[in-house]
Parts: structure tokens; sequence; C-alpha cells
């Protein structure tokens, strides 16, 4: 669902907040940061891989540019946990796409960590596996093991 309407029309507060998670989610992954950025708060503090931080979905495009040719998100599910005042909503899957050099790849996880506060994305918080995959590329091993 990436209808605006119809995602703040959802009246329970924790169903909305994970709506308003995924909306964000296939916008960045199209990639359209300015369609993402609806979702989120002028104030947003956003932490990728490494703590890198950010203030802005073109950022996360732009980082994201300088790792792969493409990435797309393979969400498996969405943990939700509300509270007092925010909902916690957690992203979590693989990701798969193709490196800079052209390799594709898949099956690399992720958790990414959400909170929402009236209707918008106040922190995001980044983990995968992409950055242990690159040490091994570099040092000739096998990115994953069986």
């Amino acid at each position: 669902m990436t209808d605006t309407a119809e995602i703040y029309a959802i009246k329970d507060d924790a169903q909305r907040a994970e709506a308003i998670v995924n909306a964000f989610l296939v916008a960045s992954m199209i990639p359209d940061p300015d369609g993402a950025a609806k979702f989120i708060a002028d104030d947003v503090d956003i932490h990728f891989t490494g703590n890198t931080p950010m203030q802005h979905p073109r950022e996360m495009t732009a980082y994201n540019k300088a790792r792969y040719n493409w990435v797309k998100k393979d969400i498996e599910r969405c943990d939700v946990a509300p509270g007092d005042g925010e909902t916690i909503v957690y992203s979590i899957g693989t990701l798969y796409g193709e490196w800079l050099n052209g390799d594709k790849f898949e099956g690399n996880r992720y958790v990414d960590r959400f909170v929402v506060v009236d209707d918008k994305i106040v922190k995001i918080d980044v983990w995968n596996d992409s950055a242990e995959r690159m040490i091994k590329r570099a040092a000739g091993q096998p990115e994953t093991s069986v």
C-alpha cells in the first residue's frame, strides 16, 4: 500500500506505522528519495551501516550508489512494537542486487529499525551484511558459507 490517504486512514496505530514504513521502503527501493521523504519527520535521525549519519533519503540513495549498481530488499517480515507515544517497526529480510563490478548477490541479511511518532518516521537504523561480504570478496573468500 503506497497511497498516503489509504495509509493515514488506517485506524490502528501499529498497523498504520507498519504501512508508513513499508511505503517508505517501497519508495526507497525504486529509488525515489523524495517520495520516501513524504514519510519522514523534518528532523529525522538516520544511521546507516557503520553508524553513518544521514538526514534525508537522498543521502541513503547516494550511499547505496557507492556500493551497488542496484539493490532491493526481500522483506521477510515486519515486527511492530507499540510504545508510549511511539511505535517501533523492525523490517527484517535479505538484500539482493548487483555489486559495482556487475556480480549479482542475494541472501544478504538486513535489519532496519524505524521509530514512528505522530505518523512520521523520526529515526532509522540500518544494519546489513554488505560490509562483511565486501571484506570477504576483497580477501578472495566466499561471501557466504553454507
